[in-house]
């Protein structure tokens, strides 16, 4: 019986992120769209269906060089975590290129480490946005084919959250420096609204602390929801992203959005949010302000963008790329 192996160490990291929300989402949706006759099995060091018996350090240290353990013919590296000989890897981005200052010295290194790699060795590559795929072209040495497709997005539903200041406007991200939130406490501040922001502390030191601001950290999908359901407008004035799920889960939500002008981001939200400049306080601050003021105008024409994007179509995109294609 064929076998598709997803790795799943992402979920094991500290700070798992966006590319743990797309992990975890689409191992669930490659099980249920799996051909007839395939399975679908997770590894990890941990938490897996199956357990790869290695320190993590070591795991990644042999995967980087792409010894083995090796998994079987048909694996999927749902980030650029396992760059084996033959897999599939998915490349979310190519922040280390474009924006190196936002990340550690030793976050860009090594990316550009694995990803280079996998743009040689991999059997192909998955990008979530055509942005992605042109900026990778150029950034770096791309010797396997190269295929976009697009991130679902995870539908979240429940009450408005009664614990909060009415009128906020949220964020959803790990709070580190490309995210934009610095700017946005600045904006929010001036516009006298509070902000919410739902997300981990990551690296970067960077404090959101202020009178206005509610810092949540990572909640559960149901917390999410009602977090959601309350919010006023969602922003979202990242410098650099490959993607943007929050700016979708949002729009699936019937809540406005304010968005950078980041070409993936643009390109995500289609023309359903308001697009400000990145970096630019003053356009920020004033895109808030038109959507405070007028915040319905966007809104039907989010929900009708983010309809258009599924986890089953993002799985079977994948398992196209695998060149396995579902009933």
């Amino acid at each position: 019986m064929p076998e598709l192996v997803v790795l799943t160490e992402q979920l094991n990291a500290p700070v798992p992120g966006g590319t743990g929300r797309y992990t975890a989402e689409l191992v669930t949706a490659l099980a249920a769209t799996a051909p007839p006759g395939w399975t679908v099995t997770s590894a990890a060091t941990a938490n897996a269906d199956r357990v790869v018996k290695l320190p993590r350090r070591a795991l990644v240290a042999l995967w980087e060089r792409g010894l083995p353990p090796r998994l079987g013919p048909h694996v999927h590296a749902p980030t650029p975590l396992a760059p084996l000989p033959g897999a599939v890897v998915t490349v979310h981005d190519v922040v280390p290129w474009t924006h190196p200052e936002t990340l550690t010295p030793r976050g860009v290194a090594w990316h550009r480490k694995v990803i280079s790699r996998a743009a040689l060795r991999a059997r192909a590559l998955v990008v979530p946005t055509k942005a992605v795929a042109s900026q990778l072209q150029e950034c770096v040495r791309v010797e396997v084919p190269v295929h976009v497709v697009p991130n679902g997005v995870t539908r979240l539903v429940g009450p408005p959250a009664e614990d909060l200041a009415p009128g906020y406007v949220l964020a959803i991200g790990t709070i580190e420096p490309r995210k934009g939130f610095e700017q946005l406490v600045r904006a929010t501040e001036r516009l006298r609204v509070p902000l919410v922001v739902v997300g981990a502390q990551g690296w970067g030191g960077i404090s959101l602390s202020a009178p206005h601001v509610t810092l949540l950290g990572k909640v559960p999908d149901s917390r999410l929801a009602s977090v959601l359901a309350g919010a006023t407008l969602l922003a979202a004035p990242s410098l650099a992203e490959g993607f943007g799920l929050p700016v979708l889960e949002a729009m699936a939500a019937g809540v406005p959005v304010v968005h950078s002008d980041d070409p993936a981001l643009v390109e995500v939200a289609g023309g359903a949010g308001t697009v400000v400049r990145r970096g630019d306080l003053a356009s920020l601050t004033e895109g808030l302000r038109a959507v405070l003021a007028d915040r319905d105008h966007t809104v039907e024409a989010g929900i009708t963008r983010a309809s258009e994007f599924t986890w089953e179509k993002t799985a079977r995109g994948v398992w196209d790329v695998h060149a396995v294609r579902p009933d």
